[in-house]
Parts: C-alpha cells; structure tokens; sequence
C-alpha cells in the first residue's frame, strides 16, 4: 500500500470492482479494499445473466432496461468468452400472465432498444420440439429472445485485475476499521485492519471513499432519505447436471403461485434454476443459504410445469444463495422492487448501492462524479472507452480447441499466456462434468491472492457450485497442483480441506433443509 491515495473504494464485488477499474484508467491513484474475499457476497451468486431486464418494462424502468440492453451488447462485444449471448425459450401457458399478445408487445419494444430483432414466436408443436419435457396440456406456444449469460465472480476478477495491473492496488480479508475526519466533517484519512487477524495495517490518507458494499452499505453511511433503507432480498438457486435437464438454451417462465420468474440457465456444464426473492431477515455476517421453503417453492414450479423430468432433491448438484440490496420503504412486494441504483455524499464519502450486475461500469461512473469534487482533480469520461483491454495475442497462435481459447480469454484476458505457459498435455484436459481445465487451478492459486480454498473453488474458479460434494474428490490432487502458489504446509491443507467441506455442507449443500 501506498501512503496516499487519491480514492479508496470500499467492497470488492461487481460495483467496487467497476469503480476500481474506471478510476485506474482515469489516472487516479486508488485502492480498493474487501473485508472478505472479492465477489464473496452477491457478486458470485446471481443468476449469472447480463440481461436487459425484460421484466422491468411492465413496471414502466424504460430507461433502466434501455441502459441494460445497450451495456449487455457492449460486454458482449469486449469480452467474448466470459459474456455470451444466449437464447431463451418463453413458453406460453393457459391462465398464465403474461400472455402471448403482452410477451409479443414487450420484447418488440426489447429488441427495439437493443437495435436488433432476436424474438420470434413459436407454435405448441415447435416449443415442444425444442424441450419435449414440458407440460403439454397448458402450453398454447411460445417465443425465443436474446440475452447474455456470464461467470459474475469471473468478471469480478477480470476487472480488479486490469485494474492493478494498471496500476491500482486491492487487498481482499482488510477493511476500514476507522474514517477519521478533520474539524470541518471532511474525510482526511482511514485505519486498514486484516479482517481475519485483526491485525492493523496503517493508516492511510485519502480525502474520497467510494462505499460499494452491497447490503452492507448502511453500516458505513445510513441513508439520508426519511423512511428509505437497504432492504436485503435473498434470491436462491438450485444446481442440477445437464444430464437431468438437458438444455441447450434457456427456458424461463413464472412461477404459477405469485408469476415470479424463474429460468432454466444452463452454465459451466450444469443447469441452474432459480430465482427466489424474499427478504433475509438473519444476520449479513453469515454467509447465506438456500431454505426449505425456498426449496418447496422452487420445485412446486418444476412439477406442475415439467412434470415429465419427475426432478427431486436427490437430483440437485448443490444450491445457492445472494442477497441483493434495494433501497425500499419495505411495503411493496420484493419482486416489485426497483433495481436502480442510488448515489449519496458525506462530504468525501459517497454511497453507491442497488443497481444490477449488467450495469456495473454506468454504477461506476456516477459514483466517481459525485466523489471527484474531495479528490480534486479535473479527468473527464469517455463512456465509449472500452471497459476491457484488448487481446494482444491471437488466440490461434496457441493452437487450442476453439471454444477453449475463447472461453480462457474471456476469462484471463492477456494473462492467457501466462496460464498457458505453465501448462502440460494433461493440465489442459477438462475436469469431469465442468468446462474448467485444470491448468485454471494452479494459476489463480498463484496469482489471485487466494487465502482459502473456498476463494479458490467457489469463486476463482466455479467447480464448488458445479461439482457433486464441491469436487471434495479432487482436493488431494488440488493440494498437489497448487503446492507451489499456495505455501502451506500439511497442517495448514487438511485444515483447510476440513473447513471448506464444512463451509460447503452449510451454505451450498440441500442436505438437512
């Protein structure tokens, strides 16, 4: 760390990784802190959509969703591999809102936005070709549109990533246990402790802080508006192999209880379905998880909708769960809450929170304006500057499969060959039921500031979520792959083995709900 910084940003998920990086390439001098490990909270357990947000035209959020098609095209466009386009089948059901006439009128009015037409609609017969497995007695058709899907802790890292090597610095497991002001009420510098050890790092001077923490938010600033506060909303999946659903596309649909909409998404080797959206009422310290009633719910939908696919929970990989944070009076129903963000300022401190995933770098840009008087220094915005470097390499030079070299890139970006140099025949091949290759492991435990393996398999990379029992089979062969980036020693491994098992069986694991 520095002595000084011209910016200190508060939460390493997908916002504060977006302002982080914007600032960098504004030429500011910042340092990103993040009290547990990046991507921890909601940033690595979303639905893992880059999505226009259909749903929030019938709501009347028209520039919400303008912002989000036209941000969705862009990540789509810089950083294939890691954001991809992808299909969706809507099917239409009797007795079933939104019907074909207000599902044709809303995605005529998506694609508009867009500047593309991607829907078409489909007949009964033809929606059942697409997925034999759905419910013939209610369907009356259906339409295909475009989204994007992405790998949310993936992007998380990218970001933070390019940042530092442009220069900023980020620390994960530290926090700032102290703001200290000067007479005037102005921010003038911040105590950094180890989150873990406790530990005090250094005081630090900087006259800007970017709060970006989520749910966490109102711990550091309460709101400034009579009557409106973060309102943390749990939204859980469930994870099944492809193999019981076999999807190529998306299929999304509303939950016949409340018309909540629920996907189908299939992503990394498996299928997810969810989402939920109620409010968490335990505490924001403990890492959340899926409920029994979140369960019940979920699978009411899969047996009156896919009653042929006879799902249970001995199907389910594992599950997850992300609390999202909007701002709310608490009286309206959480789906109906509003997914735009706010901004506040405390004389050098300024809040960022709600907003969606797909707008993070729009979130980032009003966060530093409105912190960029208490830093003052004169930058300006160029919102069509690319978010992402550019591949300084062709990926054909590597001579790999072509989804591979696509899907590694995406990810890595220009430290792609730096992966690859490292790698052998055999740390090339794919992990069993995943599209990972083992060569990932290795390289992010060396390079991505991994303290624990819950950061390296839940979140470095995603084989805890898509593995039977997280991968707990390959732990053995995962301590001799990182034996050189990771300098435990035997004590340190099994008690780590120890703690991530006990970590997945809490948070990630059906059993016992």
């Amino acid at each position: 760390m520095k002595d000084i910084y011209d910016v200190v940003v508060f939460g390493g998920g997908i916002t504060g990784a977006g302002v982080f990086r914007e600032a960098v390439k504004l030429g500011l001098n910042v340092l990103l802190l993040e009290k547990r490990d990046f991507a921890w909270g909601a940033s690595s357990k979303s639905s893992k959509l880059v999505h226009g947000g259909l749903r929030y035209l019938k709501d009347g959020h028209l520039l919400l969703t303008r912002d989000s098609v036209k941000e969705r095209e862009r990540l789509i466009n810089e950083i294939p591999g890691l954001v991809s386009r992808l299909e969706f089948l809507f099917p239409i059901f009797k007795n079933q809102s939104p019907g074909k006439l207000g599902m044709k009128i809303a995605l005529t009015l998506y694609d508009l936005l867009a500047g593309k037409r991607f829907h078409q609609y489909h007949s009964t017969h033809h929606v059942k070709e697409i997925f034999p497995h759905i419910d013939s007695n209610r369907l009356t058709g259906g339409f295909t549109f475009s989204d994007a899907q992405v790998d949310d802790a993936r992007l998380v890292q990218r970001l933070i990533n390019e940042g530092k090597e442009a220069g900023g610095d980020a620390l994960n497991y530290s926090y700032a246990s102290k703001i200290i002001r000067n007479k005037d009420g102005l921010v003038e510098s911040i105590i950094i402790k180890d989150s873990e050890s406790q530990k005090e790092m250094g005081e630090i001077q900087t006259q800007a802080i970017i709060n970006a923490t989520g749910s966490w938010a109102e711990e550091i600033q309460s709101s400034p508006k009579k009557n409106l506060h973060l309102r943390p909303l749990r939204g859980s999946h469930l994870v099944f192999p492809q193999s019981r659903i076999p999807i190529l596309q998306a299929i999304s649909f509303g939950h016949p209880k409340d018309n909540r909409p629920l996907s189908f998404t299939p992503w990394e080797g498996a299928v997810l379905f969810g989402t939920t959206d109620l409010d968490h009422r335990h505490s924001l310290e403990k890492e959340p998880n899926i409920t029994a009633e979140e369960i019940t719910y979920l699978f009411e939908a899969l047996d009156l909708f896919f009653p042929d696919l006879k799902l249970s929970k001995k199907d389910c990989i594992s599950s997850f769960a992300g609390i999202r944070p909007v701002l709310s009076d608490g009286k309206k129903d959480p789906s109906k809450e509003s997914r735009e963000h706010v901004v506040w300022k405390n004389k050098g401190l300024v809040t960022v929170t709600g907003g969606k995933l797909t707008t993070f770098r729009l979130l980032a840009i009003d966060a530093l304006k409105a912190a960029l008087p208490s830093m003052g220094k004169p930058v300006s915005f160029n919102k069509n500057a690319r978010i992402f470097n550019a591949m300084e390499t062709s990926v054909e030079e590597w001579k790999l499969p072509k989804d591979m070299g696509k899907r590694l890139t995406g990810r890595y970006g220009n430290r792609t060959p730096d992966l690859l140099k490292d790698a052998t025949e055999e740390t090339l091949k794919v992990i069993p039921n995943t599209q990972t290759v083992w060569a990932e492991i290795p390289f992010v435990a060396k390079t991505e500031t991994v303290r624990h393996l819950t950061d390296l398999l839940l979140r470095r990379v995603r084989i805890g979520l898509i593995l039977p029992e997280g991968g707990a089979e390959h732990l053995d062969r995962i301590q001799e792959l990182c034996s050189d980036g990771l300098k435990w020693d035997e004590s340190k491994w099994e008690q780590e083995k120890r703690d991530y098992v006990k970590n997945w069986n809490a948070c990630y694991s059906l059993e016992n709900r």
